[in-house]
C-alpha cells in the first residue's frame, strides 16, 4: 500500500483529531490530489499497515474514474499521542545497566536485568520446596540446603531471563501498542529475532547446566516445565486467564527441591501429597499477584486485543484475589500438614501470609498503575519472605530437635 508524501500537502498531526480523516482525489502521476468530502457512498478498502508506519496507512478509494487516497491515524496511535508522554527511547542512566557496554544494554534489558521482581517470583517456590523437603529427607546438613537454594536461585535468574526473551518474541507485534513495553528492545529495533532467539539458546543451555549440578532425577522432573513456559505467551491470544498458565510454569520449582534433595516424590506418598499441595499453593499465589500486575496494562490491552484476568474480572477483581488468597493459604497448610510441620510453620508461614495478603488486597488501588507496580514488587518480598521465614524456623527447630520432648525420662525420673 502506497504512503502519500507531497510537497503541495502539508497536513498539520496537531489539527487531527484521533478519528479524523481527509480524503483526496486525483492523479497518482501527476500528483495533482485535492481535498474531496467523503461521504456514506464511498466504499473503502480495508486498509494495511504502511511500510513506514505500523500505525498509519493510506488507503484507495474508488470513485469518479480516479484513485482517491486517505491518510488515516489509527486509534492506538492516536491513543499513544494522547496518553503517552514519551516517544523516544531513552538509554538507562543509573543503575547496573546504566554501567554496562552499550552493545550489551538490550541484553541485559531483554532479561530484565534491571527488574529482579520476576527473578524473585521464580525462586520463591524452590525455596520453599527445599526448606519443606530439608526435614523429609535423611542425612542432609544445612550447609546443602543452603548449596541448593544457592543452585535454585542461579537457575531462577537463568530461566527468568529466558522467560522474559521468549515472552517478547511471541509480544514483538504487539509490545510496540502497549505503553508499558513499547520500548522493549525487540519492540524498538534494538535486537533483531533471530539475534534475540540465539541468546535465548544460550541462556537455556546455561540453565540446562545448572539444572545437571542437580541429582539426576531433577532432570526428569525439571523437563515438561519447558513447554509450559513457551506456550504461556500465546495463552495471551487464546484465553481470558493466562495467568494460570503462568502459574504452572512460574510455580514448578515448588516440585523441584524434593528430589533436590534426594526425596523420592514416587516413593514417598507424605512428600508427594506435599508437593502437590505446595505447588497448587504457588499457582494461586502467581495467579493472584500477576491480577495486580495486569491491571497496569488494562487499558493498553483493549486496544492491543490482549486477553487477561484483569479483563475478564474487572468490576470484582478484590472479591477473585480474595478467593485466591484463601485458597494459597489453604494450600499452603495442607502442605505443611502432609509434611508433618509444627506449630512454628503453621503460625509463621500460614500466618504471615494471611496478614500480607490480606493488607495487599485491602490497600492495592487498582486503578493506580504506581501502586499496582508498588504491591506487585514489595508483595513479593512481604508474603514470599514471611512463608520463608516460617518454613525456615520450622526446619532449624525440627534439626534442633525442639519438638521433641525435654522432660526428664520414667527412667531418670526413678
Amino acid at each position: 500500500m502506497l504512503f502519500l508524501t507531497s510537497s503541495r500537502l502539508s497536513l498539520s498531526r496537531a489539527r487531527l483529531s484521533p478519528c479524523c480523516r481527509r480524503t483526496y482525489i486525483g492523479s497518482r502521476r501527476s500528483g495533482n490530489l485535492s481535498p474531496i468530502p467523503s461521504g456514506p457512498s464511498a466504499v473503502t478498502q480495508r486498509a494495511r499497515p504502511s511500510r513506514c508506519h505500523p500505525t498509519r496507512a493510506a488507503q484507495m478509494v474508488p470513485g469518479h474514474g480516479s484513485r482517491v487516497y486517505s491518510t488515516a491515524i489509527h486509534p492506538l496511535e492516536a491513543s499513544a499521542k494522547t496518553d503517552n508522554p514519551v516517544t523516544h527511547y531513552t538509554p538507562p542512566q543509573t543503575g547496573l545497566i546504566a554501567s554496562l557496554p552499550r552493545s550489551w544494554i538490550p541484553y541485559a534489558e531483554l532479561i530484565r536485568l534491571d527488574k529482579p521482581t520476576g527473578t524473585y517470583y521464580l525462586f520463591f517456590p524452590t525455596l520453599f520446596s527445599t526448606l519443606l523437603a530439608a526435614p523429609m529427607a535423611t542425612g542432609v546438613a544445612p550447609i546443602q540446603v543452603l548449596g541448593t537454594a544457592g543452585l535454585f536461585f542461579t537457575g531462577a535468574l537463568i530461566m527468568r531471563g529466558a522467560g522474559c526473551a521468549i515472552n517478547d518474541l511471541w509480544d514483538r507485534n504487539l509490545d510496540p501498542h502497549v505503553e508499558r513495553t513499547k520500548f522493549r528492545p525487540i519492540a524498538r529495533g534494538a535486537l533483531s529475532p533471530p539475534k534475540a532467539v540465539l541468546f535465548t539458546g544460550t541462556q537455556l543451555l546455561a540453565g540446562l547446566a545448572v539444572l545437571l549440578q542437580f541429582p539426576s532425577q531433577c532432570l526428569w522432573y525439571g523437563i515438561p516445565s519447558l513447554p509450559i513456559v513457551v506456550a504461556y505467551p500465546l495463552a495471551k491470544r487464546v484465553t481470558n486467564y493466562p495467568q494460570f498458565v503462568l502459574g504452572l510454569a512460574f510455580s514448578w520449582g515448588a516440585i523441584m527441591g524434593f528430589p533436590a534433595l534426594g526425596v523420592d516424590l514416587l516413593a514417598n506418598q507424605d512428600a508427594f501429597l506435599a508437593a502437590g499441595a505446595l505447588y497448587s499453593s504457588c499457582v494461586a499465589w502467581t495467579v493472584l499477584y500477576d491480577m495486580i500486575y495486569a491491571h497496569m496494562d488494562i487499558r493498553d490491552d483493549v486496544a492491543a486485543g490482549i486477553k487477561s484476568i484483569a479483563l475478564r474480572h474487572e468490576h470484582n477483581t478484590k472479591a477473585v484475589l480474595t478467593g485466591l488468597a484463601l485458597a494459597q493459604v489453604s494450600l499452603l497448610g495442607a502442605a505443611g500438614f502432609a509434611a508433618g510441620c509444627g506449630p512454628v510453620f503453621f503460625v509463621g508461614s500460614c500466618g504471615s501470609a494471611i496478614l500480607s495478603l490480606g493488607l495487599m488486597i485491602w490497600k492495592v488501588q487498582l486503578k493506580n498503575v504506581n501502586n499496582c507496580w508498588w504491591w506487585f514488587k514489595n508483595g513479593c518480598l512481604l508474603t514470599g519472605g514471611g512463608i520463608t521465614l516460617g518454613l525456615l524456623g520450622e526446619y532449624a527447630t525440627q534439626y534442633l530437635g525442639l519438638y521433641d520432648s525435654t522432660g526428664p525420662s520414667e527412667s531418670e525420673s526413678t
